[in-house]
């Protein structure tokens, strides 16, 4: 049994047009879930009125979406347990801004019941305001670069490619995105799900990272498909989301990296963010800017809350090298080698 779960902040009408497809596409494999991250709007009455039929979990303040899926999956193992819900064998997050095709966790779902190897995967994620093309957050599955920026095949940086079938065969990757992860109940409790620390944005890597790390695969099952809205919650360009990623992934950073190249790693982080940031300003971006800056110092405020995790990753870790963590600078690629398409990074 898959729960799948749609973690919802004053998403009324979002999961007014999405959910639908939800139910009616997935009630075969999975039970059909909303936990509300304690919306203001009219997000519990609609549901109640119009989706009788879901389970509905109620959460009395917003945990943000790491968190938030935290509170959810342990509340749900808790049901399970004293017979208020089924035993589910995996769980499956979803973005409450998804519209899912017929038929589309058969695929996954066949795919991790034939690995047992295989700890997480995701669909391909198309675009759903131009769908013949890949979407930004996750497309057809994640990777990073050695300084930690991530990519994905059918997306890097903000190119997005079209879809043509180039990435139609199931591949290991290093991250799958949160947009639509199916995940093993087992792993997911074993290996500690997101941190909530995080609040949201790169949760879905750490967690990924540490998989990986600890022998666990992860892979892309571009034979189920889904197509997302993206930027439902923050456009790309917004300061807070700037900001949650610089800090969030200079923080996964450090959790992960080995010891042979944490100092050479942030030391060129240091740089490029600078970089980064001055763009912003040469642009007039004041905001984006001072989110950058902010982000830097709070991560160097917070980076002794990580001590013990990152001690335990490393301690757990079985793979020296992970193959789909990638070795190169992607900023060389992409604005030096002018390679924009995961298939000319990756020839």
């Amino acid at each position: 049994m898959i729960a799948i779960v749609i973690l919802n902040w004053n998403g009324s009408k979002l999961m007014r047009k999405f959910l639908p497809s939800v139910i009616a596409n997935s009630q075969d494999l999975g039970e059909v879930i909303v936990a509300d991250n304690g919306s203001d709007d009219d997000s519990l009455e609609m549901l109640e009125r119009e989706f009788p039929q879901i389970r509905l979990l109620r959460f009395e303040k917003n945990y943000g979406f790491a968190e938030g899926y935290n509170v959810a999956f342990e509340e749900l193992r808790k049901m399970s347990e004293v017979g208020a819900a089924p035993s589910y064998d995996y769980y499956l997050l979803l973005n409450s801004d998804v519209e899912v095709t017929p038929g589309w966790l058969v695929p996954m779902f066949e795919y991790m019941e034939s690995h047992s190897d295989c700890a997480a995967c995701q669909p391909k994620i198309m675009a759903e305001y131009n769908r013949g093309f890949f979407e930004y957050a996750g497309a057809c599955g994640g990777y990073i670069d050695r300084y930690g920026y991530p990519f994905c095949r059918g997306r890097v940086f903000a190119v997005t490619e079209e879809d043509r079938g180039q990435y139609d065969d199931v591949a290991d990757i290093f991250w799958a995105t949160g947009a639509a992860l199916l995940v093993r109940a087992s792993d997911w409790h074993v290996h500690g799900g997101f941190d909530g620390r995080f609040f949201a944005h790169n949760e879905e890597i750490d967690f990924c990272w540490r998989l990986r790390s600890r022998g666990r695969r992860v892979v892309c099952v571009p034979q189920s498909t889904v197509f997302h809205v993206g930027g439902g919650t923050l456009p790309q360009d917004n300061p807070r989301k700037t900001y949650l990623n610089f800090r969030n992934n200079l923080t996964m950073l450090y959790k992960n990296l080995p010891e042979d190249e944490i100092r050479h790693v942030m030391r060129w982080r240091t740089l490029l963010d600078l970089v980064a940031a001055l763009q912003f300003l040469a642009k007039g971006d004041a905001a984006n800017f001072k989110a950058i800056r902010r982000a830097r110092r709070d991560f160097r405020a917070w980076r002794r809350d990580f001590e013990a995790d990152r001690r335990e990753n490393l301690r757990f870790a079985t793979l020296e090298n992970i193959p789909e963590r990638c070795r190169f600078n992607l900023i060389f690629q992409y604005y030096l080698l002018r390679r924009r398409m995961f298939s000319q990074i990756f020839r």
